[in-house]
């Protein structure tokens, strides 16, 4: 293979090169520069007694800066895109928890309707017993299952002097039996409300726990202290500056909010992917007008300042 050849098959590979780039790049004015390359590669392979060096020379001083100058760009640009991966990731990763989380906060609701039905029922049962002074034991089985699977993600935190002051109560203004106690009155106020209540929150003090309810269709409140087996009026004032934001809806909207934001991130990826700065474009526009300059061929074999700007561009922060 003599010189000439050779230097036509690696002016076909730079070229093949920047042929990708510019499907890479899917923009117009890089195919612009692509067919212009190859429109000079071959006026230098149809005409022999035109010097092959000067396609050479050409090659060094546009293409291979051009080249280099996309491949940079392409460099930075995947570096910026697997950013944007890392971060769906991340976002795909806490949108797991919280839907795991959202999940556990269902089994709370579902849990609170059965810990309901099994207080109302204890307290009824221990209201007959009471009635009939018998020492039976009056809880629905599992009782206290509900606070300990729930208490630690779900119950609301205070302070053990509030805790204290909660469960303080009058010996003598309470029924008891064997296995609980109950305030009189809060008998009295069950049996008018036919033992209709409702859970309410859930207190906890280290791992004490309290259980408030709510009668129904009214403002009143009793505790239950699972530790005593003791039902007591709560007055509503005490608890009323603890933060018993249901929690449910938040993460429902976190959980849509990373969705929107994947949604956008992986938009993003497609214009980050192969972005060009306009700045860029500009001096691209300006070499494909110098390529397409009929006095360029002429003058092919010139190394002017201008066909260096390509190759400066690789120096600056531009990109």
């Amino acid at each position: 293979m003599d010189q000439r050849q050779a230097i036509f098959q690696d002016s076909q590979k730079i070229i093949s090169k920047l042929q990708l780039l510019a499907a890479f790049f899917q923009e117009e004015i890089i195919y612009k520069i692509y067919l212009r390359s190859q429109v000079i590669h071959q006026l230098f392979e149809q005409n022999p007694e035109l010097d092959a060096n000067n396609l050479e020379l050409f090659h060094l001083q546009y293409t291979a800066s051009l080249i280099d100058l996309l491949k940079k760009i392409k460099k930075n640009n995947e570096q910026n895109v697997s950013l944007l991966f890392d971060e769906i990731q991340l976002n795909n990763e806490l949108e797991s928890q919280l839907a795991s989380s959202f999940y556990q906060e269902k089994n709370y609701g579902q849990g609170k309707q059965k810990q309901t039905l099994k207080i109302n029922i204890s307290l009824r049962c221990l209201y007959q017993l009471l009635s009939d002074n018998s020492d039976e034991y009056p809880f629905s089985k599992n009782i206290n299952s509900f606070s300990a699977r729930f208490s630690a993600e779900f119950y609301s935190e205070i302070s053990a002097e509030l805790l204290q002051d909660l469960i303080r109560f009058d010996a003598a203004k309470v029924y008891a039996n064997a296995h609980a106690a109950i305030e009189k009155k809060l008998l009295g106020l069950l049996c008018k409300y036919d033992f209709k209540t409702a859970f309410f929150c859930g207190l906890k003090a280290g791992n004490t726990v309290l259980e408030v309810y709510k009668f129904a269709e009214t403002e009143r409140y009793f505790l239950f202290y699972p530790l005593r087996n003791l039902f007591l009026f709560c007055d509503y004032e005490k608890i009323i500056n603890i933060n018993l934001t249901n929690q449910v809806s938040q993460k429902e909207n976190m959980i849509s909010e990373l969705k929107a934001k994947n949604d956008q991130l992986q938009s993003n990826i497609g214009v980050a992917k192969a972005y060009l700065p306009q700045e860029i474009k500009t001096l691209l526009a300006e070499n494909y007008r110098k390529l397409s300059d009929i006095s360029f061929m002429q003058n092919i074999s010139n190394i002017d300042a201008q066909a260096n700007i390509l190759k400066a561009m690789l120096n600056t922060d531009m990109i």
